[in-house]
């Protein structure tokens, strides 16, 4: 099997994610689709839906993309998809920092991206952290987590160790090596639950509060596929993949372990290793 790129993909040794790189951050979008739309056909096939936490940032779009253009999108169970969030933050929908708005813009609205048709998703498969129904009883953050919380463990499966357990989570990498809203030294690391308030942070943008998954869900997950692209993510995703283990300084090497698949332009992954 050869990357977008041409090249065979990266395998280090066990305990390592599988890494693949693409040419071009479109090629690389189509390479995280496929393994997505994978991951869904098993779900529905074992259990009849798929439950996946997406993400927000500058890759979405161009996974939704992907996931629109055929033959991709005809793979699709859509009426057994079920979208769900692995962090957002404490705006209204509406928002444009909010992380529906790659969802609402590209996803359920294609037909404005390039000519693609809107995704058949019900609206009621679309489940975002609950900050329009939170802000409008004037509560706050920990209010949004605890309803998230319930929400979640009322559909989705634990496992042994109490995580909850997707059938798939796709990530951003942070400038600062964070993932969800886990970020450089996060209390989230020893909640004990499954969703947890953040704090606006001061040195990234935007300095909003958040709600984040804890990072424990990354490792319950059979399918967990950070993605990356451009030369500015370059120098960390090096400390990430190559460098010495330390999480708490780098939350985003919690997806550095085995089983998982990294999927990254040739610009992003220039500063790694040769593998």
């Amino acid at each position: 099997m050869t990357d977008g790129a041409g090249r065979a993909p990266r395998r280090d040794a066990p305990g390592e994610p599988e890494i693949l790189v693409a040419a071009t951050p479109t090629a690389a979008a189509a390479l995280a689709a496929e393994r997505l739309v994978r991951a869904i056909e098993l779900a529905v096939a074992r259990r009849g839906r798929a439950d996946i936490a997406t993400t927000g940032g500058s890759t979405c779009p161009e996974l939704y993309r992907a996931l629109l253009a055929r033959p991709l999108r005809d793979r699709i169970p859509w009426d057994r998809l079920h979208l769900w969030f692995g962090d957002d933050r404490f705006v209204p929908r509406s928002d444009p920092e909010s992380n529906l708005q790659p969802v609402d813009t590209v996803l359920l609205a294609g037909v404005a991206v390039a000519g693609l048709e809107p995704a058949p998703l019900p609206p009621g498969n679309v489940h975002p952290v609950p900050v329009d129904a939170t802000l409008a009883v004037g509560g706050g953050p920990a209010d949004a987590a605890a309803s998230y919380e319930a929400a979640l463990r009322a559909v989705l499966p634990a496992d042994d160790a109490g995580r909850p357990v997707f059938d798939a989570i796709t990530v951003g990498i942070g400038p600062d090596g964070h993932l969800l809203s886990v970020f450089p030294g996060s209390a989230a690391f020893d909640a004990p639950g499954w969703v947890v308030p953040v704090p606006a942070p001061t040195h990234v943008q935007p300095h909003v509060s958040r709600v984040t998954l804890t990072p424990g869900a990354l490792d319950a997950t059979p399918t967990l596929l950070p993605v990356a692209f451009g030369g500015g993510k370059a120098a960390i995703l090096a400390a990430i993949l190559d460098g010495p283990r330390d999480e708490r300084h780098l939350p985003a090497q919690r997806a550095r372990r085995a089983g998982a698949t990294w999927v990254l332009d040739a610009a992003a992954a220039g500063n790694l290793r040769s593998g």
